[in-house]
């Protein structure tokens, strides 16, 4: 509650237009006063109005029009300029964004199995339309914005939504691959590390960092301006839902691997994203309605800012990893294909007859390359590097006699490129060729 006269001082002294009416309901309130602001001006003159007597057990309705037509009101955006929401339609966004249990539950379901889906048949288009209907947005915002504002009971909401959602769509993904496994939905023999979508997830790098912090920040400017918010929720779940799901999946098929490098993507993810968000409304000016809460809430923001922060590069270190051994492996086997293409092209094979096949199968994985970096880094460890292994068919004429030596010339000229200790294989076919 609060007096009319102190109240419609503050409107005159800020030079707003008001209209009042004299309140004819249950006769608790003197009056209904009604006046328009610009966006950004709602939090300055709302703690003006809560000065002058103003209490939370009045009724504050902050509406949205359509258009207002007045040149009376450029004065007033000319003063409060900027499209920031105020500190109350921030806290009312996002609890919207996070919908109750039940209905986060069911739409986090719904979008896990399309996704699963998606992952199983290769499609990238049905990936995409199952995050429409993810709801990670909302508990991820909500987490940064009660932080922000020391509202701890919309913290603690948007965190538990985030953990156990993430759990969940694991756990369904799961379920849907022990159940699709094996069956006739899918083709017999099927390795899900063959398929595309699942290797994305399951070979993250730095750029996988980035789309997280450029989501975080997405998010967080979409409901600080009022715009966009479903495009936006779409990159968030995009960083979060298939790499769930990929684990899940990994844990049906029994490729631990899998799921553990898929879960550490969603973790990095999960936490970029809230340590963006959580940075970019703070530095945008959101606080504590209580002035005493406010070194409250600065304390907690650097904490969580920094154990975040710490959480991220400690897991970063394992991105670094996967994309390190990642290039190192797909460069040893360029070299090598390269290399064999050279030789064969020489006079020496070349018109014999000789025809390098265009299979060649080269077994040397990023893990390969980590048990490399861990036996050079500790020489005392009880571990044996893993040579570069290549196999490849050869063609020749019938009649062609076969130099003995072509599979060490190959492994000296690969050891030489690659730097590398090479076993190589090679198997003879003879070849025909039509004539011209």
């Amino acid at each position: 509650m609060g007096k009319r006269e102190p109240v419609l001082a503050v409107l005159d002294n800020e030079k707003i237009d008001y209209a009042v009416w004299d309140e004819t309901g249950r006769g608790e309130f003197e009056a209904l006063v009604q006046f328009p602001i610009p966006p950004i001006g709602v939090e300055p003159v709302l703690e003006k109005l809560r000065e002058a007597g103003i209490r939370e057990n009045t009724y504050t309705i902050v509406l949205s029009p359509e258009t207002v037509v007045s040149s009376r009101l450029e004065a007033l955006k000319k003063r409060y300029s900027g499209l920031r929401i105020s500190r109350e339609e921030l806290i009312a966004r996002a609890e919207d964004l996070a919908p109750a249990t039940s209905t986060f539950c069911a739409f986090l379901v719904l979008s896990t199995i399309i996704a699963t889906g998606g992952l199983l048949l290769d499609s990238a288009a049905t990936i995409i339309g199952a995050m429409v209907v993810a709801p990670l947005m909302g508990p991820a915002i909500s987490a940064s914005v009660g932080t922000v504002i020391d509202e701890r009971k919309l913290t603690t909401r948007g965190i538990k939504l985030q953990v156990g959602g993430l759990l969940l769509a694991i756990l369904v993904a799961a379920a849907i691959g022990a159940i699709v496994k094996g069956t006739l939905l899918l083709p017999p023999g099927l390795d899900i590390r063959d398929i595309g979508q699942i290797a994305e997830r399951t070979s993250p790098n730095f750029l996988s960092l980035f789309l997280a912090l450029g989501s975080g920040l997405a998010g967080a400017i979409s409901i600080m301006r009022g715009s966009g918010s479903t495009l936006v929720g779409v990159a968030i779940a995009v960083a979060l839902v298939p790499p769930a799901a990929t684990s899940g999946l990994g844990f049906a098929w029994g490729f631990y691997d899998i799921a553990l490098t898929a879960a550490v993507l969603v973790l990095v993810n999960l936490l970029a994203i809230n340590v963006s968000a959580l940075i970019l409304f703070w530095i945008s000016g959101f606080r504590p309605a209580e002035e005493k809460a406010v070194g409250r809430a600065r304390a907690e923001v650097i904490s969580r800012a920094a154990v975040l922060a710490i959480a991220i590069a400690f897991l970063s270190i394992i991105l670094a990893l996967v994309t390190y051994t990642s290039f190192q492996a797909a460069l040893v086997e360029q070299q090598v294909n390269q290399e064999l293409e050279i030789m064969f092209e020489e006079p020496e094979y070349a018109e014999a007859g000789f025809i390098l096949s265009g299979i060649i199968n080269i077994d040397y994985k990023p893990e390969d390359i980590l048990l490399e970096m861990i036996v050079d880094l500790i020489p005392t460890v009880p571990l044996q590097k893993k040579p570069v292994i290549v196999n490849f068919v050869v063609g020749y004429q019938a009649g062609e006699e076969i130099p003995p030596d072509i599979a060490s010339t190959a492994e000296e000229r690969l050891k030489e490129v690659t730097g590398k200790e090479v076993e190589v294989t090679v198997g003879f076919a003879i070849a025909q060729q039509t004539s011209d």
